[in-house]
């Protein structure tokens, strides 16, 4: 396919090699007009929001991926197969499963459980175990050293379903040691392993699916600060 394509207008050279993704086209725009400088629109097709600029001087692109593994599967592809995009790093919200997590708590998913059939496609002989790239890991547990952050990592769940009427299922993925669960990780590590290229989901908890605290709709646009200032210090390390 050539470029633009049918969900991307950004024409070869406007994408960095760097993607932030959230998954909420508001908190693409927040970041864009919060952070980047000399923010430029470059895509706004079904109102997914990208925008590309420099974070101290290292261009960066923030775009969103709209929610769910089909959606994150077509924008991560195309970024990875037809823009020459390298890193890709996810940064959602997640509910928390984990007694030991709290709202607003930051999660990198070092690996992406999922009850998705995103991976029947490349036909492998058993099931693939989607896990985040260790290079962008690594930098980013350093990153989030300096910012006083202490990250949880480990495995987060990515579901197809959100509206789950099996009342016990979060229970049995907490039993496996499962933190938390999102929407887009494991789709995003799958085409990333296809490609050869790096893909990281950090996510900040917004609810817990257990106990039903959780944050509003504007908290989670703009109030995931730490988790940017994290994802953009990442971007300009590996630049480095």
């Amino acid at each position: 396919m050539s470029v633009p394509t049918a969900h991307n207008r950004a024409i070869k050279g406007e994408i960095a090699k760097t993607v932030l993704m959230p998954g909420d086209p508001l908190r693409a725009k927040f970041v864009a007009e919060t952070y980047l400088e000399d923010a430029k629109l470059i895509n706004n097709v079904r109102g997914i929001q990208g925008y590309s600029g420099k974070w101290k001087g290292t261009p960066v692109t923030v775009m969103a991926s709209g929610m769910g593994i089909p959606s994150m599967g077509i924008y991560s592809y195309e970024l990875f197969n037809f823009y020459d995009v390298e890193n890709i790093i996810r940064i959602g919200s997640a509910g928390a499963i984990s007694d030991n997590l709290k709202l607003r708590d930051i999660v990198f998913g070092m690996g992406a459980c999922t009850n998705s059939n995103y991976a029947s496609q490349f036909e492998l002989p058993g099931i693939f175990a989607p896990t985040a790239s260790y290079k962008l890991l690594k930098i980013a547990v350093k990153e989030a050293e300096k910012l006083g952050i202490d990250p949880v990592v480990g495995n987060i769940l990515s579901s197809d379903i959100f509206y789950d009427e099996r009342k016990d299922v979060f229970l049995k993925w907490k039993a496996m040691g499962v933190l938390a669960v999102e929407m887009e990780a494991a789709g995003l590590y799958m085409n990333a392993a296809r490609t050869g290229k790096n893909a990281l989901a950090i996510c900040t908890i917004s609810d817990h699916v257990i106990t039903g605290e959780a944050l509003d709709a504007e908290a989670r646009q703009n109030t995931f600060t730490q988790m940017m200032e994290l994802a953009l210090n990442t971007a300009k390390t590996l630049d480095s």
